[in-house]
């Protein structure tokens, strides 16, 4: 874990961001009450931003709190699968 402060961040992003590409943890704080952690967002983060995502995950989970549902057994899966 790495903890700078912001103008090392600001003098070293390549750096910092490059540690964060490699799994490290990068903390940066700024002042005596405020710290911000980097990390690198991936193609399922961007995938649940998408607003259409997220209204489709919101209809699906109403659905499901409602019991409007429907179980599949291991065989069902299979075929739609074509295994």
């Amino acid at each position: 874990m790495y903890v700078i402060s912001s103008r090392e961040f600001r003098d070293n992003q390549k750096r910092y961001l490059d540690l964060v590409d490699n799994n490290k943890l990068v903390i940066i704080q700024r002042g005596k009450n405020k710290a911000y952690k980097i990390t690198a967002i991936t193609d399922t983060d961007r995938f649940l931003e998408e607003p259409a995502v997220n209204e489709r995950l919101a209809h699906s989970i109403a659905q499901a709190e409602k019991g409007e549902v429907t179980s599949l057994n291991k065989e069902d899966i299979d075929v739609f699968f074509g295994l």
